[in-house]
């Protein structure tokens, strides 16, 4: 049974621009949720409406929701059994009155004009163009910028190359067309049913990415904090989560080529093999790393390699910080909050190898969307299979 802090549904304002809804999911997030209320609230797109789902908190999430929405009437709470991130994000969809909805991470911040961009961009786009990413500085626990995200972009058909590269990073940078969003299904729950819970935006990119064309704001934009005890610190369960979402995502989809096919599983099998190494599980992290090695023998030999680099570079400071008689310095990132001044990523560094691939991946796409675009404008020729095999004319051995 749903509860609201005020009144069931608040009275849409009279704007030019259209309503977005903003969805929080929230368990037990008292510690940040006041800070990510703010950093919605404060956007410079104005026509919102912000609902937070209290997903069965057991801490004081709720009454400082309720607290920030008395000095914001556009803030809605809902409360719920604790079913997880994916049911509270779907109660949200079907909540919504907005015409698009973005996610929002009940730890995470929001750049003041990231909901302004993002609407800006898709709303003269067609209806196929369905969703609008940016991107996101790594944060800490006192907002300091620790890191930030790899400059990748791609933007129109992006299914094959999402599939390796997961363009968008986090839940916290997508923002969608509401209607899409309902027709695809929302979010699966299935993967916190089966304790693989954490990688559930990414099911839902994938679903997203194999249908329509989604845009980017090359910006950072996000501030996505990492700290001891949120669900992407669950190593074991993100790796896993992982693995399962691309072999999901590969069974449902068009089969592709040998090449898109390869480059996705080693991608995926990568990013997993470094959560299983971070989560201290060693059988795991020998059976992937034994599947990459049969796979791209070269990655296993650059890892090695590196391991040896860093223990050298590592006994150096240590020499370096003992014979100085202090500890290494340690570095003060700047805060993620309005005064940031957003701009354009740099190009990232390419090799030629790279480049061809991602040429072969960027080709699957096309291939792809040339099939899909009469589907999506209700012709479908004879000829084209709602499940075509693409043409394969690349080797296993290219990647």
């Amino acid at each position: 049974m749903l509860s609201s802090s005020d009144k069931d549904r608040r009275d849409v304002r009279h704007f030019s621009e259209p309503l977005v809804s903003v969805v929080i999911p929230a368990f037990n997030a008292f510690r940040y949720i006041e800070r990510t209320l703010r950093s919605a609230g404060r956007q410079t797109y104005r026509n919102l409406e912000i609902i937070v789902i209290n997903d069965g908190s057991t801490d004081d999430t709720a009454k400082v929701v309720e607290q920030v929405a008395l000095e914001d009437s556009r803030i809605r709470l809902l409360s719920t059994p604790n079913r997880g991130v994916a049911a509270a994000r779907n109660t949200g969809i079907q909540e919504a009155a907005g015409w698009f909805v973005a996610f929002l991470d009940a730890d995470d911040l929001w750049h003041q004009t990231k909901i302004e961009k993002q609407v800006n961009a898709l709303k003269c786009l067609s209806p196929q163009w369905a969703a609008v990413y940016v991107l996101h500085y790594i944060i800490n626990s006192h907002d300091e910028i620790l890191r930030s995200c790899r400059p990748d972009v791609a933007r129109g058909y992006i299914f094959a190359r999402h599939l390796t590269f997961k363009y968008v990073g986090n839940g916290s940078a997508l923002l969608v067309r509401r209607d899409v969003a309902l027709e695809i299904g929302g979010f699966d729950s299935s993967y916190a049913a089966a304790g693989i819970g954490g990688c559930e935006d990414l099911d839902f990119e994938l679903r997203l990415a194999a249908r329509y064309h989604i845009e980017v704001v090359p910006e950072r934009l996000v501030g996505y904090r990492q700290y001891p005890g949120n669900m992407s610190s669950n190593h074991l369960q993100m790796g896993r989560g992982a693995l399962e979402v691309v072999r999901r995502s590969l069974a449902a989809n068009a089969p592709l080529p040998k090449y898109a096919t390869k480059s996705a599983t080693n991608a995926t099998q990568k990013y997993a093999f470094w959560e299983f190494r971070q989560a201290r599980n060693t059988y795991l992290s020998l059976v992937t790393i034994w599947s990459i090695l049969r796979s791209e023998p070269s990655f296993v030999v650059r890892l090695a390699l590196e391991k040896c680099l860093r223990l050298r570079q590592l006994c150096l400071r240590l020499v370096t910080a003992t014979a100085n008689g202090r500890d290494p310095p340690q570095l003060n990132g700047s805060k993620f909050d309005q005064q940031i001044v957003p701009s354009s990523v740099e190009h990232p560094d390419e090799t030629a190898q790279f480049r061809r691939h991602l040429m072969r991946l960027t080709e699957v796409d096309a291939e792809l969307s040339s099939i899909l675009e009469p589907l999506a404008n209700g012709f479908a020729p004879a000829a084209i299979n709602h499940k075509p095999r693409l043409r394969s004319r690349t080797l296993e051995s290219d990647i």
